[in-house]
């Protein structure tokens, strides 16, 4: 596996330092030219970050639980074999540029979301439908992250301790730093140390349990409370203490990876047809959308991250560079898949049990107890889904807000948040069964079209950015045009495939309402191209 590890390691590197720096060099990237958290400056939104805090709710925000989960589903469904082909591919020419061209082009728009440069270089009509696909698409995410983190607080009291704990500490921590001038190292120091003792404290001392419905409220109150409170009080340091969790867990994993002496038992490949998920073209490609390439990363680059970044010089390092660590994450997740032999009963777990049951494996050589390991593993996920829930909750609220023309006052924040929670509320209440009887979770009923929609965005959001090049005379053309032909072509496949096999219910629905506006947009893009071109 430690051959394995250097091999990813170092195409992973090369394609940050090379192909990364060619799209700098094509994108004319200046650390002289302006940028919206200086020029538009309001102590809200537009919050000028230092380049680490800034990689850490970057990175945290972006990664979630997808690089996790999408890629365990591939390796079982395909073997481990295409899925890191894919993740290493799909980074480094296509998922790097997305990310990096979506920060690019919203620091050079304000800071507004990926959706102006339709406005800009499209038509009104274009826009409007392409915020509105977003902000679906946002909907799903939400409500994916809660229904998947509110079980794992119902199975685990500790992680729901530790995170409330962790949430508490990061408004600590914002207020020390921005209103009491603390400093970096100092608040960062006193707050590690401080959610070092409240996971010590709930590991030994559990006694906050609650059912899964009950859980679901407090995550949409925090989702609410998240989006409407300044970036710098919680959101922010939030988000930076989380990539403290996320690179222990990284660290931790590559160490499992390279010095765990763990053979590689799994199939490299499996069929080319699985039951469970459809034929491995096109659906490796959607169900391996974080860690490979993502839509909604565009959403996090052009939607919170770029309101923060302080200089255009570190574009390339969040916004690329977030994306080959998200890459990282996922060759770890792969490898605690590939030790288990092909009958070894875990092989059949959920995802999320597979990742935490490896890591905890790989934590006994810091020697850390395997169960503790296991339970570290999974307030990790935890802690993923949490960044991306308030993440994806505040850019749904810009973007209705964008879409509405409803100004930023505190009337417009609380309304246009509650607007953007409802439907999550609806989808996480529809009570779906099995055939036999049994409810199905929430997740498992949006998870196949929430991949497909979030890689028909990072579809969309390509081609947005096509436009964008073209019509600002960058010469790159052929980087881009590429990988947004290929992601429309699977993207759109896919989507047909999964309606034409599904009953009609609400999310099929929206399934359908979600095709209709991508085509209409992707119809009305290539009009534009070719009308400018004659």
């Amino acid at each position: 596996m430690t051959l394995f590890a250097v091999i990813v390691l170092a195409l992973l590197w090369a394609g940050y330092r090379f192909y990364g720096g060619f799209l700098e060099k094509r994108y004319a990237v200046s650390p002289d030219e302006p940028v919206p958290s200086h020029t538009m400056a309001d102590g809200v939104d537009y919050v000028p970050a230092n380049k680490y805090v800034l990689l850490g709710h970057h990175f945290s925000s972006i990664a979630g639980a997808g690089p996790i989960v999408g890629p365990l589903i591939a390796a079982a469904a395909f073997g481990w074999l295409p899925a890191i082909v894919w993740v290493v591919v799909g980074t480094i020419f296509i998922g790097g540029l997305h990310d990096f061209s979506a920060l690019i082009i919203s620091i050079r728009h304000q800071g507004r979301s990926i959706a102006e440069v339709a406005d800009k270089y499209v038509n009104k009509r274009t826009y409007k439908l392409f915020l509105f696909f977003i902000w679906l698409a946002l909907m799903y995410v939400v409500a994916v992250f809660i229904d998947l983190t509110a079980d794992a607080f119902v199975k685990e009291a500790a992680v729901a301790q530790t995170s409330i704990f962790y949430i508490l500490t990061a408004v600590v921590f914002g207020w020390t730093l921005y209103r009491l001038k603390c400093g970096l190292k100092v608040s960062t120091a006193g707050s590690l140390l401080a959610l070092a003792a409240g996971m010590y404290l709930s590991f030994r001392y559990q006694f906050l349990w609650a059912d899964k419905g009950l859980w679901t409220s407090v995550l949409l109150a925090y989702c609410f409370t998240a989006s409407i409170l300044p970036v710098w009080l919680l959101l922010q340091p939030r988000d930076y203490l989380s990539s403290y969790f996320l690179y222990a867990s990284m660290a931790i994993g590559l160490v499992g990876v390279f010095f765990g002496g763990h053979a590689i038992a799994y199939p490299a490949f499996k069929t080319f047809s699985a039951p469970s998920i459809g034929s491995l073209a096109p659906f490796l490609f959607i169900t391996v959308a974080c860690g490979a390439v993502s839509g909604f990363h565009s959403l996090v680059a052009s939607g919170t991250t770029s309101k923060q970044l302080s200089s255009a010089g570190d574009a390339k390092f969040i916004g690329y560079g977030g994306m080959a660590l998200e890459a990282v994450l996922a060759m770890i997740a792969l490898g605690t898949i590939m030790m288990l032999a092909p009958g070894d009963a875990q092989s059949l777990a959920s995802p999320t049990q597979i990742y935490a049951a490896g890591f905890g494996r790989f934590s006994t050589l810091f020697g850390l107890n395997e169960d503790a390991g296991r339970i570290f593993g999974l307030l990790v996920i935890s802690a993923f889904m949490l960044t991306t829930l308030d993440t994806a909750t505040r850019i749904a609220r810009y973007i209705f807000q964008e879409m509405t023309g409803a100004g930023n006052s505190v009337l417009s924040r609380f309304l246009s948040t509650a607007v953007s929670l409802a439907l999550p509320v609806v989808l996480l209440n529809i009570a779906v069964t099995d055939s036999s009887g049994a409810r199905i979770p929430c997740w498992k009923i949006i998870w196949p079209l929430f991949g497909i929609t979030n890689q028909l965005l990072a579809a969309l959001v390509l081609v947005t950015i096509y436009i964008w090049a073209k019509k600002t005379g960058i010469k790159a053309l052929g980087a881009i045009i590429v990988p947004a032909v290929f992601m429309t072509a699977m993207t759109l496949w896919a989507l047909v495939a999964m309606l034409s096999k599904s009953g009609f219910n609400l999310i099929t629905a929206i399934g359908t309402a979600l095709l209709a506006l991508s085509l209409i947009v992707i119809f009305e893009s290539a009009r534009a191209v070719l009308k400018k071109a004659g």
